[in-house]
C-alpha cells in the first residue's frame, strides 16, 4: 500500500525517558541507585533467590540495559559504566541465561534445524498472536499489542546494530544493508522506529519513547532484554545474529496478518502502513540475512553455528511466553498489562 502523506507528529523519540518504580527488591535497589547516584543496595543471595521469569529481575535487568540506550531522565550518564551496576548486571545475565539454558535443553545445534521450521506456513494457526489479532482481536488488544512493543520497536534495529563491529567480510556488508533499511535508507522520516510511533499516534497511544515500561509485564520485558544481552555481549555475537535472523524470517507472515487486523479494526493509515512495511522490506531482509549474514558468519567462524541456532531458539521460547501471557488475559476479556491503558 501507498505511503501515507506525512504529517505533524509528536513521534519524534526524546531521550531521557523517567524512571518507573521497583517491583521487588532488585528492581527497587536498580532505581534507588540511578536516583541517588550510591551504589545498588541489595541482600546477599537476592539474585539468586529471585524468579528468573519473574518482574522483579526482568525489570531490574530492562532498566540496567536501559543506561546503554537513552538513559533515564535526571540519571547522570557516567552511571551507564559504574561498576557496582554491572557488577549487578552482570549477576542478572547469569541468572536469566541459565533459566534460558535449562528451558532448551534440547534445541537444535545447527542452523537448519532451527531454522527449517520457522520456514513453512503452520496448517494450525490456532496458536498465533498475530493470527489470533487478525480475525478475532479488538481495537483496546491493537492497542496493548502496540504499546507493549513500543518498548522495542522505538528503538528497533539499535541492539542488532551492535553487531556490526564484530562481523566481518560478506556477514558485515549483508547486516549494515538490512540495518540501513531498518534505519530508514537516509531519510529520518523513514526510520522504522518512526514509523511506529505513527502507529502509536493512529491508535491514540503516547509515542514518547519508554511511555508504557510500567505496563509492560515480565515476559514482554524478558523478549527485549534478550536483544541487548546478546547485543552487549561480543561473545554472543552468533546469539545475537540468531536472534536477528529468526526476527527476519518470522517477520514477514506475522506483518501481514496484523495489516489485515489493523485494516479491519479501522486503525488508520500508519497503523496499516507500519507491517506493511515489513511484509515487503522483511521478506527481501530474510534472504540476505540467512545466506550472507549467517552464510558469511558461518564462513568466517564455522564455530558459531550452534550459537546461531541458541539466538533462535530462545527468541522463539520467549516469543511463545509472551503469545501465551496475553491470549490467557484477553481470553478472559482482561487487560494484559499490569495497569490497562485509558480507553481511546
Amino acid at each position: 500500500m501507498p505511503a501515507p502523506s506525512p504529517r505533524p507528529t509528536t513521534a519524534t523519540p526524546t531521550p531521557g525517558p523517567g524512571l518507573v518504580e521497583g517491583r521487588g527488591e532488585l528492581s527497587c535497589a536498580v532505581t534507588e541507585a540511578l536516583r541517588s547516584g550510591c551504589p545498588p543496595v541489595y541482600a546477599t543471595g537476592a539474585v539468586l533467590k529471585a524468579d528468573p521469569w519473574g518482574e522483579d529481575l526482568q525489570l531490574a535487568l530492562y532498566l540496567l540495559y536501559e543506561l546503554h540506550y537513552r538513559g533515564f531522565d535526571g540519571v547522570d550518564d557516567e552511571r551507564e559504566w559504574d561498576p557496582e551496576l554491572l557488577r549487578l548486571r552482570q549477576s542478572l545475565e547469569t541468572r536469566f541465561l541459565h533459566a534460558l539454558r535449562t528451558e532448551l535443553p534440547d534445541a537444535s545445534r545447527t542452523v537448519e534445524e532451527a531454522f527449517a521450521p520457522l520456514l513453512v506456513e503452520p496448517v494450525d494457526l490456532s496458536g498465533s498472536l498475530s493470527h489470533h489479532l487478525e480475525t478475532e482481536g479488538r481495537r483496546w488488544q491493537l492497542r496493548e499489542y502496540a504499546a507493549l512493543r513500543s518498548l522495542y520497536h522505538l528503538k528497533e534495529a539499535d541492539p542488532h546494530a551492535w553487531v556490526i563491529p564484530r562481523l566481518t567480510g560478506r556477514a558485515k556488508a549483508a547486516m549494515v544493508a538490512i540495518e540501513y533499511d531498518e534505519f530508514g535508507a537516509g531519510r529520518a522520516e523513514r526510520i522504522h522506529a518512526r514509523l511506529f510511533a505513527d502507529l502509536m499516534a493512529d491508535l491514540d497511544l503516547d509515542p514518547a519513547y519508554g511511555r508504557y515500561l510500567d505496563h509492560a509485564p515480565a515476559p514482554l520485558l524478558a523478549t527485549v532484554n534478550l536483544m541487548s544481552l546478546f547485543g552487549l555481549h561480543r561473545a554472543m555475537r552468533g546469539a545475537l545474529v540468531g536472534h536477528f535472523a529468526c526476527v527476519e524470517v518470522t517477520s514477514s507472515p506475522g506483518s501481514r496478518r496484523l495489516v489485515k487486523a489493523m485494516r479491519r479494526c479501522g486503525a488508520g493509515p500508519a497503523a496499516e502502513h507500519f507491517y506493511a512495511e515489513h511484509v515487503e522490506a522483511d521478506a527481501v531482509h530474510e534472504q540476505v540475512v540467512r545466506h550472507e549474514v549467517i552464510g558469511g558468519l558461518l564462513a568466517d567462524e564455522p564455530d558459531l553455528e550452534s550459537d546461531i541456532a541458541f539466538g533462535c531458539a530462545a527468541t522463539v521460547r520467549l516469543e511463545d511466553r509472551l503469545a501465551v501471557h496475553l491470549r490467557e488475559a484477553w481470553d478472559q476479556g482482561r487487560s494484559a498489562l499490569r495497569a490497562p491503558l485509558p480507553e481511546a
